[in-house]
């Protein structure tokens, strides 16, 4: 729950402004860190010291349901000359440490980041005759707030959110989210460490599907290109009708030529999705990874997650443009999706971590080469088998899909990345229940022919099975009901 109140800061008047003029016992009542914040904040409102401001009732840390401290909310100006309209502009407090006695985040130096190290911000076009600034942004920012805290990923410029829903709860076309630079807001040394400003840019579902199968940084160029579709600042308009490509048909061919040279810089999703060993029978409690078998599946260890946590994360890099996929449930229930971000210096992937510690069997845990398996996704995670077949495999990268349960993962790789356990000679491997699948370029061409209809995933009916007998592969897609089931 929040409240809204006049205030740039938790008390009820503005603190004095940052510098060394401000009181000594100033620090120990206005919080150093939300001190740094508000200073870049007076730097590009001086003549808005008490800002509107959403603040939580009951923070985060003392058990409130949401971990932004407040959110404060400035009228902009805009610039006529250069195309920009006034708008309002929306920062957040609270992904950062504002503290720094680990009452929320461990305080880990000054040298790097602060907290989660960003924090968010909004531009929303202001309407004609509006006095006072929408509220709704402000809930929208601490869902995003609510899935980094629960999932302990962060988000950088390029990512994308799949939300499935108008994002002010309207009738709009404005459904799901980029994020790039905020282009005012510099970065901010606290005491705690270094805090950066992601903007939160609402976009079309045609524009977020043609982030994922290209990436995140070209579609958010091709908006800045477009004044009534984001312009320089990429202010977000909920009355905006047309995407870009009905606005510029031409845009779409950059798309297409993007997607042909570049590939996808999408590395993965969490997702409805479970797998079966054929192989083996059902009952086979010891050794299948399938989470339909009727009793407690065996978790990803702790140690797997950060393994491929890691490998999503570095992914491939070749324009240096990470992207987010869709979000996960936890930030808006019935929305099926994840995310994860896709960075790596190297066009040759690689599946090893940044750190010494690269993909090795645990010592309790075997790796186990398949002979047969069963995939099974729901429809949403099922349509995006082609993006990972085409934009993906076909360019040498790799592609996975984490259940959003935390029970296991699949993940696709080509013939040309590294460190996998799964080989040409045995293509189906499992480590525990985490399922690598190599593809050879010939099989890849062959299912996107045979999933040809998935790209068109409304003009068949579930249940939906495909088969390749002589590789010994199944996939089903399947209604979200079944993976809703108690037995997934």
């Amino acid at each position: 729950m929040a409240e809204l109140r006049p205030s740039g800061a938790p008390g009820p008047t503005a603190p004095p402004a940052p510098g060394p003029t401000a009181p000594p016992a100033f620090a120990s009542l206005f919080p150093p860190g939300l001190h740094a914040i508000y200073g870049e904040c007076r730097r590009l409102y001086p003549d808005q010291p008490n800002p509107l401001q959403v603040t939580a009732i009951v923070k985060y840390w003392l058990g409130g349901p949401d971990p932004l401290d407040y959110v404060s909310m400035y009228r902009n100006m805009g610039s006529p000359s250069a195309n920009i309209p006034e708008h309002w502009h929306y920062i957040s407090f609270g992904l950062s440490d504002l503290y720094g006695d680990n009452r929320v985040h461990e305080f880990t130096g000054t040298d790097g980041p602060s907290g989660f190290g960003f924090e968010l911000t909004f531009r929303l076009k202001r309407e004609t005759g509006e006095s006072a600034p929408p509220t709704w942004p402000a809930e929208l920012m601490q869902g995003l707030a609510r899935y980094v805290f629960q999932s302990e990923n962060t988000f950088c410029s390029g990512d994308h959110v799949s939300w499935h829903s108008p994002l002010d709860n309207s009738e709009s076309r404005i459904q799901h989210m980029l994020l790039t630079e905020d282009p005012q807001m510099q970065p901010v040394q606290t005491p705690f460490g270094v805090v950066t400003f992601l903007q939160i840019v609402g976009v079309c579902t045609e524009e977020l599907h043609s982030a994922q199968q290209w990436n995140g940084q070209g579609i958010l160029e091709l908006l800045r290109t477009v004044p009534v579709a984001g312009g320089p600042w990429l202010i977000t308009d909920m009355r905006r009708g047309e995407t870009i490509f009905e606005i510029d048909p031409h845009l779409q061919e950059r798309v297409d030529k993007g997607i042909e040279t570049d590939g996808s810089n999408l590395s993965g999703v969490s997702a409805k999705c479970a797998w079966d060993d054929l192989s083996r029978p059902p009952e086979d409690d010891e050794d299948s990874r399938s989470i339909c078998i009727g009793t407690q599946p065996r978790r990803l260890s702790g140690k797997d997650t950060e393994q491929i946590r890691e490998t999503l994360r570095r992914g491939l890099e070749i324009n240096s443009k990470p992207v987010l996929p869709p979000i996960n449930p936890q930030i808006n229930p019935q929305r099926p999706n994840g995310l994860t971000h896709d960075r790596t210096p190297s066009r040759k992937d690689s599946l090893e971590s940044d750190s010494s510690t690269t993909i090795i069997p645990h010592e309790l845990i075997r790796t186990r080469q398949l002979e047969s398996v069963h995939l099974k996704f729901n429809q949403e995670s099922g349509a995006l088998i082609p993006l990972c077949l085409r934009g993906r495999l076909l360019h040498g990268r790799h592609f996975t899909y984490k259940s959003i349960t935390g029970d296991m993962a699949i993940t696709f790789v080509s013939t040309g990345v590294e460190g996998a356990f799964a080989t040409e000679e045995h293509p189906y491997a499992a480590h525990g229940p985490w399922l690598q699948i190599l593809l050879t370029e010939e099989f890849v061409e062959k299912m996107l022919e045979d999933l040809e209809d998935l790209t068109s995933p409304e003009e068949f009916k579930l249940p939906k099975e495909y088969s390749w007998p002589e590789k010994k592969l199944k996939v089903s897609i399947l209604p979200d009901v079944v993976f809703d089931s108690p037995l997934h």
